[in-house]
């Protein structure tokens, strides 16, 4: 088994995620967590970083105002950022380096997506509308 998949799927573990489906070959985990609003994350072991995406909204009515409003956000959100997939979903998405991640790293970015969810979930209720 690959070390840093094995090193991040521990991390998940001990950080009590359930892990609905991992790939080993393409280095993909799906976590739920959805008392704190994680619900399908995926996390990828792409040596050298570990990319976790979260699919928050499709955007239904693209606007000027509600972009800026987002990149506005992105500079109170401490760690990650909202990005725009090719699907047209906001999603969250924070990387890391695997080589000397940690535990507190990894807990850190998904808990900055769950401290952004409370905080602005009301915006972002506004905006999948």
């Amino acid at each position: 088994m690959d070390v840093n998949f094995t090193k991040v799927k521990n991390y998940l573990l001990d950080l009590e995620y359930t892990i609905i489906n991992e790939d080993e070959k393409t280095g993909l985990f799906t976590i739920s967590k959805e008392e704190e609003g994680i619900v399908n994350m995926i996390v990828v072991c792409a040596d050298p970083i570990v990319i976790l995406e979260q699919s928050l909204f499709k955007l239904k009515n693209e606007s000027l105002e509600v972009y800026k409003q987002l990149l506005m956000k992105n500079r109170d959100i401490i760690h990650g950022a909202f990005a725009l997939n090719e699907k047209g979903e906001i999603i969250f998405r924070d990387t890391l380096q695997i080589e000397n991640l940690d535990l507190n790293e990894i807990e850190g970015s998904i808990n900055s997506l769950t401290i952004l969810l409370s905080e602005y979930r009301d915006k972002i209720i506004e905006f999948s509308k």
